[in-house]
């Protein structure tokens, strides 16, 4: 009777958390504060109602161990590291001349103009990883252009949502550093497992905006007027692709030749966006305060998540949410594969209602141990977490890149927009989970060529 109170407190303590998510609290003061008032709660009630929950004080006081650890950990000093490079990329203006390029280069094929965005977002995804910043880039350079040209609202607001999601999932990225941290794997191995489903996203829009745009022409028409492609057009997209992609090489390729982990190579990367803005003159002091500033408030959020959910995790575990979780997913009659797609499916879920942090810093921990029991591969089942997850940004009704878009949206575009839009891009994301399932060598061969098996 005391282990199935037990199991009731953990549900209790994880239905509180999503209902006042759901009213408007702040994520990180949530999870702390249900930390303590449960930790009170347990107390109270081996106290007076003859229980044994074990979770008291003494026992909640482990977090300040948990937290040293967590603020100790030399991978997540990539973190401010990524972030500022991110943020300084976003000033150096190179996605600005890319756009310009971009549009002359494909500016006489259906679709061309959404295509570009591709291109560019995924350039941006390799180079910034920061979601808020490339969803805004992205519409505010790509959406006039493509409405001027008789482009679909709907195709146009779900390209640049799509498109800029990707950085959260391409490395270098600030999911995959903190998935690794979380689950105690090499955040190397991750950057190599996702680059090709990464790619392959960015391929499968590509592959839906041509084969749309032929079946509608409407949707996607060829801008009038258009100038025919010119070797100078040609070296000006050349030119502009130079500066990220040296960038992306200098951090990427330090990493997957051994030369520099990812934290030394975060290290790498902040110094050369920062180079590349110095050369384009945008790096003006104001400029680089403004860029610190913004660095400042974004790990604090983010480390400030971590505080909460470490307070959060510790009295779920202590309440048996662990024994819970395992049990129950031990539990299925579906076998190792059977199982992935089971927490696959709750990810996506969740995802409608979560961010992808809360996610992986409270789920991630509990789900890792099942995995590796029943002999998963973690980098491949990692990968495959992190593309689901993914859609947590562009699936409402929490969908922060949507709220994003809608936020510097040009005059017109309303909310259905961009929900419609959005569809096949999710639907795409599935494909692309579904293909990275069947076919694991996607994730795992890269991991394997650099390091052997």
């Amino acid at each position: 009777m005391e282990l199935i109170s037990e199991y009731y407190m953990s549900i209790l303590l994880f239905l509180s958390f999503i209902t006042l998510i759901f009213i408007g609290f702040p994520v990180a003061w949530t999870m702390g504060g249900l930390a303590v008032l449960f930790t009170l709660i347990a107390m109270l009630s081996d106290t007076y109602l003859d229980t044994f929950f074990g979770v008291d004080w003494k026992f909640s006081s482990m977090v300040v161990y948990r937290l040293y650890g967590v603020m100790a950990n030399w991978v997540l000093v990539a973190l401010p590291m990524f972030i500022f490079m991110g943020i300084m990329m976003d000033k150096s203006g190179i996605a600005e001349d890319l756009m310009t390029d971009l549009a002359k280069l494909f500016g006489r094929m259906r679709g061309g103009l959404a295509i570009a965005v591709v291109f560019i977002g995924v350039l941006l995804a390799a180079s910034t990883g920061i979601i808020g910043a490339s969803v805004v880039l992205l519409t505010i350079l790509g959406v006039p252009l493509m409405l001027k040209n008789n482009y679909s609202p709907d195709l146009a607001c779900g390209v640049v949502c799509a498109t800029g999601t990707l950085g959260i999932l391409i490395p270098p990225s600030i999911m995959l550093v903190i998935m690794g941290d979380q689950v105690r794997i090499s955040v190397g191995d991750l950057f190599m497992g996702a680059v090709f489903p990464g790619l392959m996203l960015g391929l499968l829009y590509t592959v839906f905006i041509i084969t749309y745009a032929y079946l509608k022409p409407k949707v996607a028409p060829a801008p009038k007027n258009a100038k025919p492609v010119s070797l100078d057009i040609i070296l000006r997209v050349f030119k502009s692709i130079i500066p990220p992609a040296l960038l992306i090489i200098a951090v990427l390729g330090s990493i997957f030749m051994g030369i520099a982990t990812p934290t030394e190579a975060s290290g790498v990367g902040a110094l050369g966006a920062s180079i590349l803005a110095l050369i384009r003159g945008r790096l003006s002091l104001k400029d680089l305060k403004s860029v610190i500033r913004k660095t400042t408030h974004t790990t604090s959020y983010i480390f400030a998540l971590f505080v909460g959910a470490t307070m959060f995790a510790l009295v779920l575990r202590g309440l048996g949410g662990d024994e819970l979780i395992e049990g129950a997913l031990k539990g299925l009659p579906y076998g190792p594969n059977g199982v992935v797609i089971v927490v696959l499916c709750i990810a996506f879920i969740l995802g409608f209602f979560l961010d992808w942090i809360e996610i992986t810093l409270i789920l991630l921990p509990f789900l890792a141990p099942v995995m590796v029991d029943l002999g998963v591969d973690m980098v491949w089942f990692i990968v495959m977490f992190a593309v689901v997850l993914q859609t947590s940004f562009i699936t409402p009704p929490v969908g922060f890149a949507l709220f994003y878009m809608k936020g510097v949206a040009p005059q017109g575009i309303t909310i259905q927009n961009i929900y419609r839009g959005i569809i096949p891009f999710v639907i795409l994301q599935a494909v692309a989970v579904a293909i990275v399932f069947n076919f694991p060598q996607i994730v795992t061969w890269l991991p394997k060529v650099a390091y052997g098996p």
